[in-house]
């Protein structure tokens, strides 16, 4: 992939262009930033750029035996760590991220943009979780003891090392605080914060910005035929995330899915002690999920929360602040009166609880079940 080939991010390119022409690369480098800001593709093209055989003044050349192969993700120099575990596409005991090299090629050639649960969809995986085990960090280090097969650098890119277990990640901390010359790592990361210390201190962390509007906008209209109207509507929903702005187009119909539930919480919950029959049906329903359904139904209704405090407190500046489609500002119209000051602060809290819960698989119904009752009482909370 070449730098080209990444939307936005023309900051961060130049700053890496100039530190390998000044050869002052880092040896471990970290990305942070959501999926769609583009941190693995950048990574790649990063990547690229150091193994190829002819780099240009602004980008690697696309053509040489390197980026020939890098195009292909089959450089024997390029390696890649990401969360894995036993699933319909992978009977093994206990995977190992090369185990599923090949449906990772094939993702990542068909969309380099995409999220952990889109990479879980890949895997086949409904309620499971993946993790980078011990045995991944051997693998590790058995590959960087090797020397380089065809280019100067090795290249190690971890997605999502967040999901490193503590004896994972501990077992690599000496290999990247001292790699073997010629070895890069990049670690690409969406909360950093939620890592051991001792891994991101040996890192020199780059935040990703958000996609700038231009790059967005032309990315998006050469790749579906939107209206005018549309494309601006669905660059601004998207907020400078790529991903975000191809499910906007893409998935339609899903998103109009997460606001029926949301809707339907919001108003069972209203009415918990008439409509408890239906608000059990409704956490029946949605602990039917998988468990990252449930995680985006969620992280969906922390956004649509705090849309609504905006709408409420700002209406007259919507248009700079206040970012739904046409659904969702109609149902707002009303509901945003009801989050105010006095109670974001507790509904956010219990909204991240919920989340927390669910990534640790507590039982979904209760989880659910819990955050309705809370919300009974905290939307009647007064200001």
């Amino acid at each position: 992939m070449k730098f080209s080939e990444v939307t936005g991010q023309k900051e961060l390119k130049n700053r890496f262009i100039r530190m390998i022409r000044e050869n002052r690369l880092p040896h471990a480098l970290m990305l942070a930033g959501p999926p769609g800001y583009g941190g693995l593709p950048l990574a790649v093209a990063l990547a690229q750029y150091i193994s190829c055989n002819n780099r240009g003044e602004e980008d690697s050349c696309g053509t040489c035996p390197s980026c020939l192969k890098y195009k292909k993700l089959i450089h024997p120099d390029l390696h890649f760590v990401f969360p894995v575990n036993k699933g319909k596409k992978l009977d093994v005991k206990e995977p190992v991220s090369d185990d599923a090299i090949p449906l990772w090629r094939e993702l990542f050639l068909e969309e380099p943009y995409f999220t952990l649960n889109r990479w879980y969809e890949q895997l086949g995986f409904e309620n499971q979780q993946g993790i980078i085990t011990t045995a991944e960090s051997g693998k590790i280090l058995r590959k960087l003891s090797l020397k380089t097969y065809e280019s100067e650098y090795k290249v190690m890119i971890i997605w999502y090392p967040e999901k490193m277990n503590q004896q994972a990640a501990n077992k690599i901390l000496k290999i990247l605080e001292e790699p073997p010359e010629g070895t890069v790592f990049i670690l690409v990361a969406e909360n950093p914060e939620s890592m051991l210390t001792t891994v991101t201190s040996r890192t020199q962390i780059f935040v990703l910005p958000p996609v700038d509007h231009e790059s967005l906008k032309n990315t998006i209209a050469a790749r579906y035929a939107l209206p005018g109207k549309e494309l601006e509507e669905v660059i601004r929903l998207a907020r400078g995330d790529m991903y975000r702005a191809m499910e906007t187009v893409r998935l339609k119909e899903e998103n109009q899915e997460r606001l029926r539930q949301f809707i339907s919480l919001m108003r069972l919950s209203f009415k918990c002690n008439e409509k408890m029959p239906e608000l059990l049906s409704w956490v029946d329903e949605i602990s039917a999920l998988g468990r990252e359904k449930q995680k985006e139904f969620l992280v969906y209704g922390l956004r649509m929360i705090r849309e609504n405090l905006f709408l409420g407190m700002m209406a007259d500046k919507k248009q700079e602040l206040v970012f739904m489609n046409k659904e969702e500002e109609n149902f707002s119209h009303k509901f945003s009166a009801f989050i105010h000051a006095g109670n974001i602060e507790a509904i956010t809290r219990e909204f991240n609880e919920a989340i927390r819960h669910i990534e640790a698989n507590a039982y979904a119904r209760i989880v659910f079940l819990d955050l309705s009752l809370k919300l009974s009482e905290l939307i009647y909370r007064e200001n």
